[in-house]
């Protein structure tokens, strides 16, 4: 263990960035504990079985580490029953871990403020185009999150408020952890997880050229109105890698054109995919597309690692990442028109490979790493001093 520090994340059950995150803060403190609520070792990233990982009693229900969204009501509690042993708590939070108590100390870098708690229309979806049983089902899901939402702001702001330092990813999550908690945050953006070094493996079916989205498969993502600018252009394939329960609706729509078999060959859901397919992916797309609001733009630096630029939503953490005419194209509003526009625009223009590298430079690993050792250091000494 990395003396006096412990680590924590939400949950380890899903493929993001923010359990790249999470895995990046365990490689900068190597052998310090992970305090999670859930894990599956299935369904998050393989590098987590190497470490100390200790989960809640939610954890031998299977179920749960399954489908986390299910525990909602649960984990709150679970955090609140897992104690820490440390002299600085290192926590990785879009709403639970940042709740862990017992260290003397606590460092809060944080993904967001709980969109179910804050942005719970954006995080539940529209019903535009949704099926009757969608649309059932996010009334329930908004029901549900109301009679909660009133217990859980109370232990998120107290959580909240306990913090000694406050990390956040963009300055979007900045203005959000001011006006969820009152709380000023430092700004440490974190580094694209997926770069060039490492093995590459092609993707049957897909040729070189296409557009790429990379995205949990969420109504807030927007990926159905993506997929509908392809369609509209006619011409360029689409390869989707994510998961998510969305999935079913957006290939219902990906096949749901009047030539549904030509619309199949134009959208291609992968679901998820290794480290080496991606790498193959990103550098065989000719752009990337992103439609969604996001806190931190993290896939355009990923793009722009392999030299392929952006055409992302003129909002969000994309500000923080995309540089127009520079490393990327953007659109004003999650509408296919404008999104189809913007691809037109992006396939018209010559990009420099070197600016776009460039760029990613900015975001590298060793400072962000760097900038987190200090931080703890700080708050470590500030510990065995009695402050």
């Amino acid at each position: 263990m990395t003396e006096g520090v412990a680590l924590a994340h939400d949950y380890a059950t899903q493929r993001g960035g923010a359990e790249r995150v999470a895995l990046w803060l365990a490689e900068a403190f190597p052998g310090s504990p992970l305090y999670t609520t859930l894990y599956d070792p299935a369904g998050t990233f393989p590098e987590f079985a190497a470490l100390d990982l200790r989960t809640s009693q939610l954890d031998r229900v299977g179920v749960l580490r399954h489908h986390h969204r299910l525990a909602l009501p649960l984990l709150a509690p679970a955090v609140s029953s897992q104690r820490v042993a440390a002299d600085v708590l290192l926590a990785s939070s879009t709403g639970w871990a940042h709740g862990y108590r017992g260290a003397d100390r606590t460092v809060v870098y944080c993904h967001a403020p709980a969109r179910w708690l804050y942005q719970r229309d954006r995080y539940l979806g529209g019903t535009q185009g949704v099926s009757a049983a969608g649309r059932a089902r996010r009334a329930v899901a908004a029901a549900g999150l109301g009679l909660l939402s009133p217990a859980l702001r109370r232990w998120d702001g107290a959580a909240a408020q306990r913090a000694d330092v406050y990390l956040a990813n963009s300055t979007v999550t900045q203005r959000a952890v001011r006006d969820a908690y009152g709380i000023e945050a430092e700004v440490l953006p974190p580094p694209p997880a997926m770069l060039p070094e490492g093995g590459e493996r092609a993707v049957p079916d897909v040729e070189p050229g296409f557009l790429l989205c990379v995205a949990r498969l969420l109504p807030y993502k927007n990926v159905d109105v993506i997929i509908e600018a392809v369609q509209m252009l006619g011409d360029r394939q689409l390869v989707v890698v994510g998961d998510g329960p969305d999935r079913a609706r957006l290939e219902a729509l990906a096949a749901g054109r009047s030539d549904p078999s030509r619309a199949k060959s134009r959208v291609k859901l992968l679901g998820r995919v290794d480290d080496e397919q991606l790498r193959w992916l990103y550098r065989h797309s000719g752009a990337l597309v992103a439609a969604s609001y996001e806190d931190y733009g993290l896939s355009p630096l990923e793009a722009g690692a392999f030299g392929r630029p952006s055409i992302v939503l003129r909002d969000g953490g994309y500000l923080d990442t995309v540089v127009e005419g520079v490393t990327g194209t953007f659109f004003d509003a999650p509408q296919a028109a404008l999104v189809a526009a913007a691809v037109q625009e992006s396939a018209a223009k010559a990009w420099d490979d070197n600016a776009l590298t460039s760029h990613v430079e900015k975001f590298a690993l060793p400072r962000f790493v760097a900038r987190l050792h200090d931080v703890v250091a700080e708050q470590r000494e500030r510990s065995r001093a009695g402050g």
